[in-house]
């Protein structure tokens, strides 16, 4: 990609507005000693928020901290039972059908599972088909400060995904479509949605930039689009970018105001992958993480990681962040592990407090904002100086699937915090044993009702040690339930499962699970066609 084109892309979008650069952090968060939370804040005098005030954004609780005592938090163990109906709750499976051409897909199905540890949740997934190119996307992403900028990235990103991808032909097509008012083509065909969509009634602000997105794709008169890797590396930027301008625009209407300050104020983790036949691409911005589960011909498994987490534990962004600083700020770029001693991640969409100007950010804030309704607290760390110090810029990473790559699993790093890699493939080659191992061989017996009710009251029999029918509800089992020495304890699981809601967040983190399976006759048949 020229740097011609680099600057066709961003250049409207940055023409409206200064040099972006960064400041505050603006909601509370706790720290715990057990589980960090991404922020770690230090607010001026006492904090409180107006009881159910919503202000036309997203209405919150009154924020209370933890007094009950000891009596108060008595809970009876979940039974057996009551464990798995929580564990279940979130799951969802989908088998991938052939493409219209007839060929095979090179994924077989995927399921994916959540478990909140805060309330709401802050983590967000999604699934879709890129109708234009018959391309699989799959997304985890990790929200902090509020589940505002999770929802609106997971709901956004893949079209701008897609419509990178489009040719010259199809945006003309899109364009002449809005231009008479006519319907659009269809873009996505969503197979797991992010959840209830809270931007309903500024979705047409959000088309607008996707709008103007696409007229500058159209400008650079490219017949075939982007490629797969600067369609994710130009949709991650640009998608921050038009979040950080939403709210720095006149917006007449309260609800699209606080919703997009609310969206620019909180943050959020990305972690996507492209599938198209033989061909993966995995961008991620942030500590969610993606790793593949290999067999190899011998029949061991491995471990192949598609991501680094962005953190302070990864030297090389470590140099990045002091080649983008001056020397003077080199010992305080990182403190405490975190980014300004204040967030783990080093990239991230929002958190606009990071990447604006303290003066841009007064202005905005300036506006008659009722930000202790909205949960927007201002909190500039110490040595501020020369922001912007976080961006929403992806690594991308490429590979191509081989017969023997046999699953993918992408998570919010709720779920690499207490596992391993190669834990999290080791769980996911026992759940598919133990799936094998208890199927039912109808073919060698007669399938009469008799049979199937006997074999369902073995299942309810079993209770805890049923065996998961989702990998990803497996994954959370262990995760929440494992004890130092990597066994399941059942007490334990209980015990977390039903800590109160001001606590468990103390416990465990979010987590969100996608495990995705290739199909490996079809990836082989690619090979011996080629």
């Amino acid at each position: 990609m020229s740097s011609t084109v680099s600057y066709w892309i961003f250049n409207s979008a940055r023409n409206s507005i200064a040099t972006l650069q960064g400041g505050q952090r603006l909601y509370s968060r706790y720290a715990s000693n057990r589980i960090k939370s991404k922020w770690r804040l230090f607010p001026q005098g006492p904090v409180t928020l107006k009881n159910n005030a919503s202000c036309g954004g997203i209405a919150l609780q009154k924020a209370y901290r933890h007094t009950s005592t000891e009596e108060d938090d008595f809970h009876l163990p979940l039974s057996p039972e009551q464990v798995n109906e929580v564990l279940r709750a979130g799951e969802s499976a989908h088998k991938i059908l052939d493409l219209d051409s007839g060929v095979p897909s090179s994924v077989l199905r995927f399921e994916s599972n959540q478990l909140a540890a805060n309330f709401p949740v802050e983590d967000r997934g999604g699934v879709a088909t890129c109708l234009q190119t018959n391309g699989l996307m799959f997304g985890v992403f990790d929200g902090h400060g509020g589940h505002a900028c999770a929802q609106a990235v997971s709901e956004r990103l893949f079209y701008y995904v897609a419509v990178s991808l489009m040719s010259q032909q199809t945006l003309e097509q899109m364009e002449g479509a809005m231009e008479s008012m006519k319907p659009l083509l269809p873009i996505l065909q969503w197979l797991k949605h992010p959840g209830d969509s809270i931007y309903k009634d500024v979705t047409s602000v959000h088309l607008d930039h996707l709008r103007v997105y696409w007229q500058e794709l159209l400008n650079l008169h490219m017949e075939m689009g982007l490629n797969i890797e600067e369609a994710l590396m130009y949709s991650f930027q640009r998608l921050d970018s038009d979040i950080s301008l939403e709210i720095q625009a006149a917006l007449e209407d309260e609800m699209t105001r606080n919703l997009s300050l609310q969206v620019a104020f909180s943050g959020a983790t990305a972690c996507m992958a492209h599938v198209d036949g033989i061909h993966l691409h995995v961008a991620n911005a942030g500590d969610c993480r993606a790793i593949l589960g290999v067999q190899e011909d011998n029949g061991m498994w491995s471990c192949l990681p598609l991501t680094r987490d962005h953190n302070a534990w990864n030297p090389t962004e470590l140099s990045r962040l002091k080649r983008e600083h001056p020397e003077s700020e080199h010992r305080t770029i990182i403190m405490d592990n975190r980014l300004l001693g204040v967030l783990m991640p080093c990239r991230a969409f929002g958190d606009v407090q990071l990447k604006w100007s303290k003066e841009l950010q007064r202005s905005v804030l300036e506006r008659g904002f009722d930000t202790e309704a909205l949960n927007i607290y201002q909190f500039t760390p110490t040595h501020y100086y020369t922001p912007p110090y976080l961006t929403a810029r992806p690594e991308v990473t490429y590979h191509r699937l081989r017969p023997q790559d046999k699953f993918l699993v992408l998570a919010s790093d709720g779920l690499w915090d207490v596992l391993g890699n190669e834990d999290v493939v080791r769980l996911v080659v026992e759940h598919l044993a133990e799936v094998c191992r208890h199927k039912p061989d109808l073919a060698q017996r007669p399938a009469n009702l008799g049979l199937m009710q006997s074999l369902l009251l073995q299942r309810k029999a079993q209770g805890l040690h049923a065996t998961d029918q989702n990998a990803a509800t497996r994954l959370i089992r262990y995760a929440i339930g494992n004890n130092e020495y990597g066994e399941m304890e059942p007490e334990r699981l209980s015990a977390m499962l039903t800590l109160p809601e001001d606590l468990a967040r103390m416990y465990r983190d979010d987590i969100s699970v996608t495990v995705v399976y290739f199909n490996s006759d079809s990836i082989g048949a690619s090979y011996k066609g080629s």
